[in-house]
Order: C-alpha cells, then structure tokens, then sequence
C-alpha cells in the first residue's frame, strides 16, 4: 500500500468543543475547519452546540451566531446574504456552496463546514483566491471596442442577441465550480477553470465586443481550457444554477470551427 508522509502541521486535529449550557432542546453539533497562521499549531476542527429555534435558517446565520455569542475569533467571509456577491462561498456538509443560501434544514445529522478545497487557506473558513482573480484578469473581461464609438453612439443589442448573454452573466465569481473541478485543483496554475472560462464566453459571445478573435486566441491552449473533461462538477456545484461546463464546450466548438 502506498504511504504518504504529510507535511508537519498539516494533519487536522480535535479542536475544542463549546456545550450549549442553556438546556436548549433543538440543539445542531456544528463542526468547523480551523486553522490559524500566527500560531505554529495544526488545522484542527472545533464543535459548536447551537440552539437553532434561535437562529436563522440558513448556514451563514449558524456562522454568525457563533461568531456574535461564542467564539469572536472565528474567521470567515460575507458581505450581502442574499446569495449576490459570491463572498460567504465555502464546503458545506461536502458541497461547495454559498452559506447565505444554503439552508440548515436541509442537513441531517452534524453541519460540518470547511473553506473551498484545494486553495490556500488564510484562516479558518478563508480561502485565498488570488490565483483565481489573476485568471479572470488575463480573459480582459470588459467590453472591448473602438473608443470613437463610445464618444459619439450609444452601443445598441438586440433582444436576441442580449439573450445570449443569459445564464452568464448572472455568475458571481464565487469560485465553487471551479474549486468542485479536479482538473482545477491539479493544474490550477495554467487550468482558468470553469468560473473564468464561463466569464470568458460571455465577452465571447457578447455582439458588441469587436475582438472576438483575439479571445478566442486568449484561451485557445491545451493547459488553460482543454484540461475540462466534462465532469459536471462545476454545473452541479454552481449555487446560481449556471452550466459552466455547457460554456466551455461552446469554446471549443467555436475554436473547432475557426
């Protein structure tokens, strides 16, 4: 059998356990990933019992009552709660997901959180994401055009053109399709990875952008866009319901046919 020898500090320990004390009926076990990068210590996995007849439905406000009335250190991030910003993105119960959407209810047994997979983390339920927003810098994604029309003419779209853009523009950049992509987290340095390369195909496909062309060439390499095998992970993860993987195929069709 093949053995591997983890890096020091590296295996996930037992962390503390916080017994709700006020003699609370409905009570949810609460396991979170944490790890912290000013103590030399390992990752380890603490335990929150939680009293959810006083809390809100959703996974992120689990996360907030114990940060508000238990543990003020816990780290994590949010910003809308509605599911529009992409921020409070994270492994819930083994699905990448956005807390602020995913309801409590809807989990048997023990909630165990965890940062996206496969990133650094920088602590506890913060993942770093730079990596991914280089990416999504290097597919420029802007409307590109000649500045003369910007002076003079309103840009107009068609009805039907404008329709193509739907089921892509509604992506957050929340990063749970591409962290759910094996291929991603082997080759996430040259890999974009779905979430980019779905923003790619936007700008792509958008009839007002006059450098389709040079798009095209941007991700026409066998390390940033063939490393898709067709999965699904990323359409299956995706919390917004968008089809990543439909994208990038449509990349290739067109690179095929070019």
């Amino acid at each position: 059998m093949v053995q591997f020898k983890l890096p020091e500090n590296s295996k996930v320990l037992k962390g503390q356990y916080y017994k709700d004390t006020t003699g609370a009926k409905s009570i949810k076990k609460i396991n979170i990933y944490r790890w912290n990068p000013d103590k030399n210590e390992n990752p380890k996995i603490d335990t929150f019992e939680v009293d959810l007849t006083k809390c809100g439905n959703k996974v992120l406000d689990i996360l907030n009552k114990i940060k508000n009335e238990i543990d003020p250190t816990l780290t994590y991030r949010r910003s809308c709660a509605h599911g529009v910003c992409g921020s409070c993105a994270m492994n819930v119960d083994g699905v990448n997901t956005l807390s602020c959407m995913k309801s409590h209810k809807d989990i048997s047994g023990d909630i165990n959180i965890y940062p996206l997979p496969h990133l650094n983390v920088v602590k506890d339920l913060v993942a770093d994401l730079n990596n991914l927003y280089k990416q999504y810098e290097s597919i420029e994604p802007w409307l590109k055009t000649k500045e003369r029309k910007f002076k003079k003419i309103e840009i107009n779209q068609s009805k039907e053109n404008r329709k193509k853009l739907d089921g892509l523009y509604e992506c957050i950049m929340c990063a749970c399709c591409s962290t759910s992509c094996p291929s991603y987290w082997w080759n996430g340095e040259k890999y974009l990875g779905p979430a980019v390369l779905l923003q790619a195909y936007r700008w792509i496909i958008d009839s007002r952008d006059e450098e389709q062309k040079e798009r095209l060439k941007i991700v026409a390499d066998k390390l940033k866009l063939y490393r898709c095998h067709t999965i699904m992970n990323c359409t299956n993860s995706c919390p917004k319901g968008l089809n990543p993987a439909k994208a990038i195929s449509s990349i290739k069709k067109m690179l095929a046919m070019n």
